[in-house]
């Protein structure tokens, strides 16, 4: 009882939850996708993000139905992510598929950094790298440089950038769905939604020496019957050397403030938490992976990123950012 007493007083005086204390969500999420294709089609296709158990969520009891020809579960070779897919090979009048799973979801809170940080490691090293949708050059470089310019350890560092993130964006609640996350674009504009924030922070943070990389997730619902059909939401992680990933979350942290209409000296409380800590209230889709193909391999090009269903018809791309036009989903979440 003592040694209980004195945990429990000891993480409240370090102001975070002990992993045993962690708050925890539970209920079952559906997917439910239609897909509007001429009638005649013989070649529809769909790819449904498939969420996998670890660490910090529990997914079972997974059950699959709908009118497609064939389905399978695959993952993608480059970030291991994983999609129930699924294609029509006949002509119908409509297309369903249907993604029903239970989830419970673990908060999240790792702010115990170490006091010495080892060399990172060379399978971590692939998290610093450019490309075409994480620039690390030109004005990302800039302010990368001039606000970790003191900083040593990559937990500072990734302090430093998360900072900087919360301090000069804003949440754009007009942005279509999670936004597109074009940095080059969003370190000039400094609005948008979460995939704009969450990329503008793993680009600073890679061009400061900061392996990180977005999570694509899923919200559940804080309602016991509640339609999460725009509850998608990513966030960031980084790697810090002998102690592993860390959740952070900026863009929670502006849409807290234009909801609540807080300012900076007021949200301090969020900003801190957000930083090494992740609510029970989400599951993790996909990890990292932009500009990249699925498995099996699409037709129309690389996926900017794999949060929301993405089908192809003939061929050819279906809207995907959320239009809900051709390709249409609901999210529904009912607790335990």
């Amino acid at each position: 009882m003592f040694t209980r007493m004195l945990g429990a007083l000891l993480c409240a005086l370090l102001a975070f939850p002990c992993a045993s204390m962690a708050k925890d969500r539970s209920g079952e999420v559906e997917i439910a996708v239609t897909i509007a294709a001429p009638d005649d089609s013989k070649d529809v296709r769909v790819w449904i993000p498939y969420p996998v158990s670890n660490s910090t969520q529990d997914i079972s009891n997974v059950k699959v139905s709908g009118n497609f020809s064939q389905s399978g579960i695959y993952g993608e070779k480059e970030t291991g992510n994983l999609a129930l897919y699924a294609e029509w090979e006949k002509p119908t009048k409509e297309r369903a598929i249907t993604l029903t799973f239970i989830a419970t979801a673990k908060e999240l809170v790792k702010k115990d950094f170490p006091a010495v940080e080892p060399a990172i490691p060379v399978e971590i090293q692939e998290y610093l790298k450019s490309s075409k949708f994480i620039p690390t050059d030109g004005k990302v470089k800039e302010v990368a440089l001039s606000v970790t310019n003191n900083k040593q350890k990559i937990s500072e560092k990734a302090r430093a950038v998360y900072q900087w993130v919360v301090e000069n964006t804003v949440r754009n609640p007009d942005t279509k769905g999670c936004g597109t996350g074009e940095v080059e674009i969003q370190i000039t504009k400094r609005s948008g939604k979460c995939a704009d924030i969450s990329s503008v922070f793993v680009s600073i943070a890679r061009a400061a020496g900061v392996p990180a990389r977005e999570v694509f997730g899923l919200r559940l619902g804080k309602k016991d019957d509640e339609d999460m059909t725009g509850g998608h939401h990513c966030w960031v992680e980084f790697y810090v050397p002998g102690y592993g990933w860390v959740p952070a979350d900026p863009a929670d942290v502006r849409k807290i403030m234009l909801v609540d209409k807080l300012d900076l000296k007021g949200a301090q409380d969020t900003i801190g938490y957000y930083f090494g800590g992740v609510d029970q209230y989400r599951i993790a889709l996909a990890r990292g992976g932009r500009g990249y193909y699925l498995n099996p391999r699409q037709n129309d090009g690389p996926l900017n990123y794999f949060m929301y269903p993405y089908a192809e018809v003939n061929g050819k791309s279906l809207e995907w950012l959320a239009a809900q036009t051709d390709l249409k989903y609901k999210v529904k979440f009912k607790a335990h």
